[in-house]
């Protein structure tokens, strides 16, 4: 009989994380600050001069999150930053790639989210309030994204994602840098957000 198939990925900090049942333990906020500075969003499809990066993309979520629920526990505004975490192994997929995989990709990222939120003191699973202000986050992300960087037209932009609210978006600006700067951005909001908790 052959062996079964390998399901853990090595990563940079030694760790071998078992992605059919990762535990804490075997996560590192250096290995997914690394692995999300290099998933670009949007399959890569974006303007400038550097991929728009899952850690970029989660950077500004969390600043999203804070101006829409300023008075939230800052565990909450951890959860935002993490909201994308799991792809630092499984990647990103587009929502159309998504929907195509079926149950499967959402199953696998439910097993890596919890994981990951046990390792940095959350709950498993989140409140299901906490989870509809994030994704409200995200999407109002999603919008600023498509219309500044990935060529959507804003009323594409609208009919996909709604248009954000103004006030909420006022001033901020989408990053484009070099992955080893977003690395240490990702990394040091991680940090002041634990300090805060």
């Amino acid at each position: 009989m052959p062996p079964a198939p390998r399901a853990w990925q090595r990563m940079l900090s030694g760790r071998r994380l078992d992605l059919l049942d990762p535990t804490p333990m075997d996560i590192e906020i250096e290995d997914i600050a690394h692995g999300l500075a290099f998933v670009a969003r949007w399959n890569g499809q974006t303007k400038g001069d550097y991929p728009y990066s899952v850690a970029e993309h989660s950077l500004l979520v969390e600043e999203i999150y804070a101006r829409l629920q300023p008075g939230a526990p800052v565990k909450w505004r951890l959860a935002a930053l993490l909201h994308d975490a799991p792809e630092y192994v499984i990647g990103d997929m587009i929502s159309p790639v998504k929907a195509t995989v079926g149950p499967a990709y959402g199953d696998l990222d439910a097993r890596l989210s919890a994981a990951i939120h046990l390792r940095f003191g959350l709950p498993a699973a989140l409140p299901a309030t906490v989870k509809r202000q994030i994704k409200r986050a995200d999407r109002i992300s999603a919008w600023l994204e498509a219309t500044q960087l990935a060529g959507f037209t804003e009323p594409e932009a609208n009919r996909f994602f709604g248009r954000p609210d103004a006030a909420v978006t006022q001033g901020l600006a989408l990053h484009l840098r070099e992955p080893i700067a977003t690395r240490a951005a990702y990394t040091a909001r991680h940090a002041a957000l634990l300090a805060q908790i």
